[in-house]
């Protein structure tokens, strides 16, 4: 198979990243049985064919903010009828963040704004924003990440 083909089906939780070929940044994503593209938005000299490195960044984090958060009503039988997570990413100076460990340069910055809908009391809210908080992606990005790379054979 060329670089550029779409990549075949992968086991469950293997990506696998290839270039189309049909444009400078545009890329074929296989995630298990599903296929999307990747490109960068023509502002900078893609094609604005799919969401760009960070919209699936931001994607991961959201989708996996809401699928916990409804699995926690269900499973505590809570009035939750709808959740709605809004992403955004920025850089800022590091200077400008007095949480931040990093004192020069620019540090990474997610913004999530996440709608509840339904009667829940303000009680339930807290506790849903607790639970927003421990989703595996959100412990994912705020720990400790190695990543191993090597060239194929």
């Amino acid at each position: 198979m060329s670089l550029t083909e779409i990549p075949p089906q992968q086991p469950h939780g293997t990506v696998v990243v290839h270039e189309a070929g049909t444009g400078r940044y545009v890329q074929h994503v296989r995630m298990g049985v599903h296929l999307a593209d990747a490109d960068e938005p023509e502002d900078v000299g893609g094609q604005n064919r799919g969401p760009n490195p960070y919209e699936f960044l931001l994607a991961a984090l959201g989708t996996c903010t809401s699928m916990t958060l409804r699995m926690y009503a269900e499973m505590k039988k809570l009035p939750l009828e709808r959740v709605a997570v809004r992403l955004v990413h920025s850089k800022i100076h590091a200077q400008d963040c007095a949480e931040c460990e990093t004192r020069e340069g620019k540090v990474d910055q997610i913004e999530r704004e996440i709608t509840l809908e339904g009667p829940l009391s303000d009680e339930q809210r807290a506790r849903l924003l607790e639970i927003a908080n421990k989703c595996p992606v959100h412990r994912t990005l705020t720990s400790e990440i190695r990543i191993v790379s090597r060239l194929a054979d």
